[in-house]
C-alpha cells in the first residue's frame, strides 16, 4: 500500500459529510418507488452481436426459463424528486475507457421470486415486510466496478435478494484489489474483475441470478435495469450516462459512488420522481498470460479463452510468472498496442529470464460515485450539506471540490496522484484552487491545503472498511430505489508501515461470528490485522449455522448449515487471506470458561471486537476489558439502525457505564385473561406451547426416571408450584394419555374447547359484561376487552390448521406416528367429528387474577402438602400401568423451520385467542416475528457498522490517539441519518494528588500479608477499615477476632473464610477495601489485585 507519515493522525481523516442536492423532503420522495422493468429477452436466451467490429464474440445472457411474475404498481403523487451528494474521505479507481467485447455470464435460477422463502429472509422481511421484498425480488440491478467497494455493495445486494445483479468491469484483479475485496485471491490476479466475482458472489444466494459485462457499457444497455451503480467512472462519463438515466422513461435510479484513502462520496439520481439507485461495483480487467518475448518492447500473449478488456495506455501488474520472474515484483507497467489476445509492454526484457510458462496480467482499476437531481446541475449547485460531524463543518463543500479536482487530475495526468508525491499533490492542489475560483461565491474561503494534500496522498488507495461502510450505506440506497423505502452512502484509506506492522502483529479476541463477525473477519482479513509472526486472531462462538444465517451471515454456505459458526467463518477468512494467523473456538465468554480465557489470554490480548447479540454476554466481555484494560470495540445493528462504540483504556467510559431501561413487561394476568393487543396473545401462545409440549413432557420424563428421588423433592417443596407439577404429570399420563393418532386428535379438540371456549365461558360467569369494581367502575373499561367463546366449526380453516398443528405435536411427544390424512382436509374434519365434546358448566368461586403486580397465577393453601400425597400416590398408580421404559419427547420451540408446526401451532393458539377478544389477527409470518424475538437485521446496516467500527481499529493499534480522535456513530440508513461524536470520557475520582478512574486497578505483588496491605494504603493516606473476597468478608476492623488475621496472608484468609479453592488459572485475587480519609470521609478506590504467585 502506499505509505503516509507513520503518525498521521487519522482523525485528520474521519469527515463523513452528506451533501443534499435539491432537497426536496424525505417523506416526500419515500412515497415514490420504481416499476420493474421487463428485462430483456425474459425466458430465453438473447443473443447480440458485439459493438467491437474486430470479434465475432457475442454476448450471450441467460435468463432463466420460467415465468417471473410482475409487480404492478400505481404512480404516487407528482412531487420534485430529492436528490443527494454523499462526501466523505476517499477512495480510488482506474477509469478505464477498454472497448472489448465479453460473453456476459448468468447464473442459474430455478424459484419464483415472488414465493418469499421466509426461513432464509425472516429477519429481513421484520425490517421491510412482504411487500418491500417483493418489489425488490423483482429489481434488476447493475454494478460497475468491481473493486472492493462495488463487491461490498454486490454482496449486500445478494444476500438481500434482488432478482438479478450483472456485474460489470473491463478491468482485471489487481494485488491492490486483494486488500479491499474479499471475492479476490491471489489465484483471481490477472483474471478480468467481473469474473473472478462471480462465484463467490453466487455462493451467497443461488436464488439470484448473477451475470457479468466484461465489454464496454453502452447506454442503450442500460435500460435493462430497475438501479445502476457506477464505482470506478470519469466524471464526464458519468454526466453523459446521468443525462440518459434520467431522461429515460421510466427512469433508471442512477448512484455514482467512490472511496479515495479515507474519504469517500456518494451522488444518487433518482430521477424527476424518485427512484432510488443501486451501486454496480466494476472489477479489474485480467488475462490469463501464453508468452512473453525477451525484446524491447516485449509481446505478450495471452490465452484466447477470453479476449483482453485492456486499452492502450492501461497500467498493468504480473504475477505468477515462471521463468520471467523480474515482471513479479507487483510494478505497474505500461501496456500499449493492445489485441484481442495480446499487447506489448513498454519495457526491455531482453536481460531477463526465459518465460517458461503461467502468469496473470490484471489491470489497475477503482470504484466511484453516486447523486439525486442530475449530476450535471448537481456539480454546479450542490445545496445543502447534510453533516455527520459537526466538529467538521467546514469538510463538505471542500470534499466537493476535492473530487472533481481529482478527476479533472486523472483526466489532465493520465493516472491518480503518486502517494506521498509532493508534486502531484500541489498540481491537485491546484487544480482545486482553479475549480474553486470558477466557484465564484459558491466556493469556499479556505481551500486548506493540508486536507487537500492528505487527499492526493491516499487517493490511489481502497480501504476494505471503507469499502465495507460504503456498500452498506449504498446497497440501502439501491434497496430504496427499488422498493420505495428508505435513503443513501460512501467510503477508503491508506498508512505507513509501522502502522501495517502493528496491524499484522496485533493479537484479536472477536467475540461472536454471526452477522457482525462474519463482516469483521472478512475486514480484518483484507486488513492484514493478525496477519504477521506474532499476530493471531482468535475467534468464538458456541452457536451452529441455520438456514435464517445465510441471509445475512455471508461466509456461511447452506452445506454449512450445522456445522459451527466459528470454524466455518475461520476458514472462510483464510481463504480470503492465507497468511491470517486464526484460532476458532466453540466455547461461550463468560464466568463458566474462565478456565478457557484465563488470565494470559485477556493480558497477551491487543484489542476485543465484540460481535455479540446479547446485552448480558456484552457487559461481561467490558467487565473482562475493564479489568485487564484492553480496547474494546462494540457495535450493534436493528434493522436499518446501526450503531458503534469506542471503549479505550483511560480515554472513555465503559460500555456498562450507561444502559438502555429495560423493556417493559406485560402483566401475567393481562397476558393469561385480559390481553388487548396480538403481542399479549403471542406471549401467551408461546407460553402454552412451552409448557404443554417442552416443559410438561421434561417433567413427566424427570418423574419417571427417578420416582421416588422426585417425590421426595415435591414433599419437599410442599408447595403450590409442585402442585401444578404433579397435576400435570398426572393429566398427561392418566386423562390425556394418547396411545393412538386419533387420541391426539381428541386432544387437540378439547384443547381448542378449554382455551377458547370454556376459559372464556368462565371468566365471563365471574366478571359479567356489567362487572362494576370495588370503586363503582365498569370492570370491562379499556384496556380490557370482554371477550366471547368461539364455535368450533370444521368448515373454518383456520380451526382445522390449529386441530392438525396440535394433533401432530402431540403425536411427537408420544412417539406416535403421523398419518398422512392429517394433512387431508376432509379425512381430518371426520376424525374431529368423531370427538365427544363435553358439556361445559361455570363455576361459582373461581378465583381469576386480576392484580398486575401479581407474577404467579398459582395460589397456596394450607393442604397442598396433603393434596401433593395423594397426587403422588396417584401417580405411582399410573406409573404403573405404563410400557417398560416410557419416555415422553419435550419439544423446543424452533421458529426457523415451517415445515416443523411450531409457528403453525402458535399462531393459531394466537389468532384464535385474538378473535375471542376480537383482537386483529395476524399471519404466521408476523407471529414468527413477535412470538420467536426476532431482532430485525439486514445486510447493509451490519456491513457499515462493522466498517466503522474497523476505521477506528486502525486508531487503536495506531496508538497515541487522544480522545477526540476516536468516534461513536449513530446511523439510520432508512432517513438518511448519520451522527458521529466523541466517545465520553470516564469519570475521574481523586484524592491528595491521586487520580484515577474506572480503568485503574490498583496491583499489589509479593503474597502480602492483611497487615501489609493495610499499611500500603496507610502510605496512600487512606484508612483501610473493612476488606472483602466477593461475598466474604476477609477483615473488619470492627471485630475483634478479625485482628488475629492481620498477620495472615490475604489469599490464606480467602481460602479459610470462602472455604474454597482458588482457580489455578489464576495467580491472583482481587479485593475491595473500604476506605476513609483523615478527615473521615469515605474515599472509594479502585479494585486491589493482591498477587500471590
Amino acid at each position: 500500500m502506499c505509505g503516509m507519515d507513520d503518525n498521521m493522525k487519522l482523525s485528520t481523516f474521519a469527515a463523513l459529510t452528506i451533501v443534499f442536492l435539491g432537497f426536496y423532503g424525505i417523506f416526500g420522495s419515500l412515497m415514490h418507488y420504481m416499476l420493474p422493468r421487463k428485462r430483456a429477452g425474459e425466458g430465453e436466451v438473447v443473443e447480440e452481436e458485439s459493438e467491437n467490429n474486430n470479434s465475432n464474440i457475442k454476448d450471450v445472457t441467460v435468463s432463466p426459463p420460467i415465468k417471473k411474475h410482475r409487480i404492478s404498481t400505481t404512480d404516487a403523487a407528482d412531487l420534485t424528486a430529492d436528490n443527494k451528494i454523499v462526501t466523505t474521505g476517499d477512495n480510488s479507481s482506474n477509469y478505464s475507457n477498454t472497448c472489448v467485447d465479453e460473453p456476459s455470464v448468468m447464473a442459474s435460477r430455478d424459484v419464483n421470486h415472488n414465493d418469499i422463502d421466509e426461513d432464509l429472509h425472516s429477519r429481513q422481511l421484520a425490517v421491510y415486510g412482504r411487500e418491500t421484498m417483493r418489489r425488490l425480488f423483482a429489481s434488476n440491478i447493475l454494478i460497475s466496478g468491481m473493486q472492493g467497494l462495488g463487491a461490498e455493495i454486490a454482496k449486500n445486494l445478494i444476500l438481500a435478494g434482488v432478482k438479478s445483479v450483472t456485474l460489470h468491469d473491463e478491468g482485471v484483479v489487481e494485488m491492490w484489489d486483494l486488500s479491499s475485496s474479499f471475492v479476490f485471491s491471489e489465484n483471481d490476479v490477472g483474471k478480468n474483475r467481473a469474473l473472478a466475482s462471480l462465484q463467490k458472489l453466487q455462493e451467497l444466494n443461488n436464488a439470484v441470478v448473477i451475470s457479468t459485462i466484461t465489454t464496454t457499457l453502452t447506454k442503450q444497455k442500460l435500460c435493462d435495469f430497475q438501479a445502476v451503480v457506477f464505482t470506478d467512472i470519469s466524471l464526464e462519463k458519468s454526466v453523459e450516462y446521468n443525462d440518459y438515466c434520467h431522461n429515460h422513461q421510466p427512469p433508471i435510479s442512477f448512484i455514482k459512488t467512490e472511496v479515495r484513502g479515507l474519504f469517500g462520496t456518494v451522488f444518487c439520481d433518482f430521477g424527476p420522481k424518485f427512484t432510488v439507485f443501486d451501486v454496480d461495483g466494476e472489477e479489474p480487467h485480467t488475462g490469463i498470460i501464453a508468452s512473453i518475448s525477451n525484446d524491447n518492447p516485449a509481446l505478450v500473449s495471452c490465452v484466447d479463452d477470453e479476449r483482453l478488456e485492456f486499452e492502450d495506455g492501461d497500467l498493468v501488474v504480473f504475477s505468477e510468472i515462471q521463468g520471467m520472474k523480474e515482471l513479479n515484483d507487483g510494478k505497474p507497467r505500461k501496456i500499449k498496442s493492445v489485441r484481442p489476445y495480446s499487447f506489448t509492454l513498454e519495457e526491455d526484457t531482453t536481460n531477463f529470464g526465459t518465460y517458461v510458462k503461467g502468469g496473470i496480467v490484471t489491470q489497475v482499476k477503482q470504484p466511484r460515485v453516486l447523486n439525486f437531481k442530475p449530476l450535471r446541475a448537481a456539480l454546479k449547485d450542490p445545496g445543502d450539506f447534510l453533516l455527520s460531524d459537526f466538529s467538521k463543518f467546514d469538510r463538505p463543500p471542500l470534499l466537493h471540490i476535492a473530487f472533481q479536482a481529482l478527476d479533472r487530475f486523472i483526466c489532465e495526468i493520465g493516472r491518480f496522484p503518486v502517494a506521498r508525491s509532493e508534486e502531484d499533490a500541489q498540481k491537485f492542489i491546484s487544480i482545486a484552487g482553479n475549480i474553486n475560483e470558477c466557484l465564484g461565491e459558491g466556493g469556499v474561503e479556505d481551500i486548506n491545503p493540508k486536507l487537500l494534500t492528505h487527499f492526493a496522498f491516499g487517493a490511489r488507495a481502497v480501504l476494505n472498511p471503507m469499502a465495507a461502510m460504503f456498500g452498506g450505506i449504498v446497497g440501502q440506497e439501491v434497496v430504496k430505489a427499488c422498493s420505495g423505502k428508505f435513503h443513501p452512502l460512501f467510503q477508503i484509506s491508506v498508512f505507513g508501515s509501522k502502522l501495517q506492522k502493528n496491524l499484522e502483529d496485533a493479537k484479536v479476541f472477536i467475540v461472536g461470528s454471526g452477522a457482525l463477525g462474519c463482516e469483521f473477519l472478512k475486514n480484518v482479513a483484507l486488513m492484514g490485522v493478525s496477519c504477521g509472526s506474532q499476530g493471531k486472531l482468535t475467534i468464538t462462538d458456541d452457536d451452529v449455522i441455520e438456514k435464517s444465517n445465510l441471509s445475512r451471515q455471508f461466509l456461511f454456505r447452506d452445506w454449512n448449515i450445522g456445522q459451527a459458526k466459528s470454524t466455518v467463518a475461520a476458514s472462510a477468512a483464510v481463504s480470503i487471506n492465507p497468511q491470517l494467523k486464526i484460532e476458532a473456538l466453540q466455547n461461550r465468554v463468560g464466568p463458566e470458561t474462565e478456565f478457557v480465557f484465563n488470565d494470559d489470554f485477556w493480558e497477551n490480548l491487543t484489542v476485543v471486537i465484540n460481535a455479540l447479540d446479547n446485552v448480558d454476554a456484552r457487559l461481561y466481555v467490558d467487565q473482562r476489558c475493564l479489568y485487564f484494560q484492553k480496547p474494546l470495540l462494540e457495535s450493534g445493528t436493528l434493522g436499518a439502525k446501526c450503531n458503534t462504540q469506542m471503549v479505550i483504556p483511560h480515554l472513555t467510559e465503559n460500555y456498562g457505564a450507561s444502559r438502555d431501561p429495560p423493556e417493559k413487561q406485560a402483566p401475567m394476568c393481562t397476558v393469561h385473561s385480559f390481553p388487548h393487543n396480538i403481542d399479549h396473545c403471542l406471549t401467551w401462545a408461546r407460553s402454552e406451547f412451552e409448557g404443554l409440549l417442552e416443559k410438561t413432557p421434561a417433567e413427566v420424563n424427570a418423574y419417571l426416571s427417578n420416582p421416588s428421588e422426585y417425590a421426595t423433592a415435591m414433599r419437599n417443596a410442599a408447595d403450590a408450584q409442585a402442585k401444578d407439577n404433579l397435576e400435570r404429570i398426572l393429566q398427561c399420563l392418566e386423562q390425556e394419555k394418547c396411545e393412538t393418532f386419533q387420541d391426539c386428535v381428541t386432544w387437540a379438540r378439547l384443547r381448542f374447547e378449554d382455551y377458547f371456549v370454556n376459559r372464556v365461558k368462565q371468566l365471563t360467569f365471574t366478571f359479567p359484561e356489567d362487572a362494576t369494581t370495588s370503586t363503582g367502575a365498569p370492570f370491562w373499561s379499556a384496556p380490557k376487552r370482554f371477550p366471547r367463546p368461539l364455535q368450533f366449526s370444521t368448515t373454518d380453516p383456520s380451526h382445522l390448521q390449529f386441530i392438525m398443528a396440535a394433533s401432530i405435536l402431540r403425536a411427537e411427544t408420544f412417539g406416535i406416528p403421523v398419518p398422512d390424512w392429517v394433512k387431508n382436509t376432509k379425512m381430518l374434519a371426520k376424525a374431529v367429528e368423531k370427538v365427544i365434546v363435553p358439556d361445559f358448566q361455570p363455576k361459582e368461586g373461581v378465583k381469576i387474577e386480576t392484580d398486575e403486580r401479581a407474577t404467579s397465577l398459582s395460589t397456596g393453601s394450607v393442604d397442598d402438602a396433603a393434596v401433593i400425597n395423594e397426587l403422588l400416590f396417584k401417580l405411582e398408580r399410573c406409573r404403573n400401568n405404563l410400557p417398560s421404559g416410557f419416555r415422553m419427547k419435550p419439544i423446543q420451540f424452533e421458529k426457523d423451520d415451517d415445515t416443523n408446526y411450531h409457528m403453525d401451532l402458535i399462531a393459531g393458539l394466537a389468532n384464535m385467542r385474538a378473535r375471542n377478544y376480537s383482537i386483529p389477527e395476524v399471519d404466521k409470518l408476523k407471529a414468527k416475528f413477535i412470538a420467536g424475538r426476532i431482532i430485525p437485521a439486514i445486510a447493509t446496516s451490519t456491513a457499515m457498522a462493522t466498517g466503522l467500527v474497523c476505521l477506528e481499529l486502525y486508531k487503536v493499534l495506531d496508538g497515541a490517539h487522544k480522545v477526540e480522535d476516536y468516534r461513536n456513530t449513530f446511523a439510520n440508513l432508512a432517513l438518511p441519518l448519520f451522527s458521529m461524536a466523541e466517545p465520553v470520557p470516564p469519570k475521574v475520582m481523586k484524592h491528595r494528588d491521586m487520580s484515577w478512574t474506572v480503568w485503574d486497578r490498583w496491583i499489589l505483588r509479593g503474597n502480602p500479608t492483611v497487615r501489609e496491605l493495610i499499611q500500603w494504603l496507610k502510605d496512600k493516606g487512606l484508612n483501610a477499615y473493612s476488606i472483602s473476597y466477593g461475598s466474604c468478608l476477609l477483615f473488619n476492623n470492627m471485630f475483634p477476632r478479625h485482628k488475629e488475621r492481620l498477620d495472615k496472608k490475604v489469599v490464606d484468609v480467602a481460602r479459610e473464610i470462602a472455604k474454597e479453592d482458588l482457580p489455578p488459572y489464576r495467580s491472583h485475587l482481587d479485593v475491595v477495601v473500604a476506605c476513609e480519609d483523615d478527615e473521615d470521609n469515605d474515599i472509594n478506590i479502585p479494585q486491589i489485585s493482591i498477587y500471590y504467585r
